[in-house]
């Protein structure tokens, strides 16, 4: 059997195969952040093409921490209602559902007059320049991860994943090369991951033990001074105890340098990350083919593989691959006659 089909259990979460749709922004939300018909669509056909684990795009938790003008957002609670339709309609055909709660950061794109960061840097010069953050105001964005979080707890999802990856907020204070604070939270390993230690001591103190969490990281920074694989290792096992139960593995985007991608550039920080700290592994980068996501698994160089940009072309990409790896699943009974 076709190890990439095979169920996999992580606390209450039991996904029917390991192949993930990751977050990606769809921009489609208008002004207030709110999920609509596009979303709805977009997510529940691919929980129709078989994916196991679909990860809802990176979602705001205050104005100020979009990425666009037109990202969601679970600041308040007018936003759980299209979340939650959208959950019930991807479970019902037969995917786990999580989301991703964020903050830009210095990276905010929206039209916002102050925006904040660690350390006053900007990204480049498009962005704006962002003010450093206070000891306020870090209490502040921690709290409103955990409001975040007990939305998403309102709206039924199985998982939530705390972005930490890509140039965003929590990415800013793990690398040295955009946090440049000489308080506790800025200059050693430890005091860097203190942020994100924080956010996730609070989110599961609204988020249920039995309930798995995830951390996206950025394990490589692909530039001097900055941070590897061992780092990212190192600070998830500085916060693991606190409720991590998953690594989603990805890299680069805290400084704008230009990248090497090739398919499964990322693979060998996610094994590293896997074997330093014992984590179950989401990985990933380029990957298209059933094959290949199958050697992944097989080989136990993460426990589940994630297919972005294959599965914008492709909604049904996994009901094609099971007939690729000779192995039969089921596909929605509307549809055999195509078989």
């Amino acid at each position: 059997m076709p190890k990439l089909f095979s169920s996999v259990k992580i606390k209450d979460l039991e996904s029917r195969n390991r192949i993930v749709m990751p977050p990606m922004c769809m921009y489609s939300s208008d002004s207030e952040g709110k999920a609509n018909s596009w979303h709805f669509i977009h997510y529940s056909t691919r929980s129709i093409g078989g994916v196991g684990l679909v990860i809802i795009e990176a979602t705001a938790v205050e104005p100020r921490g979009r990425l666009s003008d037109r990202d969601l957002g679970l600041w308040n609670d007018s936003q759980i209602e299209g979340l939650s339709k959208i959950v019930e309609e991807v479970k019902k055909h037969g995917a786990k559902i999580g989301i991703q709660i964020n903050h830009a950061g210095r990276k905010c794109g929206a039209d916002e007059d102050v925006i904040i960061a660690p350390s006053s840097i900007a990204f480049d010069e498009s962005y704006k320049t962002p003010v450093e953050m206070t000891k306020e105001d870090i209490r502040e964005t921690v709290d409103l991860f955990k409001e975040a979080a007990s939305r998403a707890y309102k709206a039924g999802f199985d998982l939530i994943e705390i972005h930490g990856a890509h140039g965003y907020l929590i990415n800013q204070f793990l690398s040295p090369l955009s946090n440049r604070r000489t308080d506790e939270y800025g200059g050693s390993l430890e005091n860097r991951a203190r942020f994100l230690k924080e956010i996730i001591q609070a989110v599961r103190t609204v988020w249920p033990s039995s309930k798995p969490l995830a951390v996206r990281v950025s394990a490589e920074d692909y530039a001097e001074g900055g941070n590897h694989d061992t780092d990212l290792a190192g600070i998830i096992n500085m916060v693991k105890s606190e409720g991590v139960d998953i690594v989603h593995v990805s890299s680069g985007a805290v400084v704008p340098v230009k990248m090497k991608v090739y398919p499964g550039y990322q693979i060998k920080f996610a094994e590293t990350i896997k074997r330093i700290t014992g984590l179950c592994v989401i990985a990933g980068g380029l990957i298209t083919e059933a094959a290949m996501a199958e050697e992944i698994v097989q080989n136990e160089r993460a426990d589940m593989v994630f297919m972005g940009r294959e599965l914008l072309r492709n909604p049904y990409f996994p009901l094609n691959s099971a007939k690729e790896l000779r192995e039969e699943i089921p596909w929605p009974y509307q549809y055999e006659r195509g078989l």
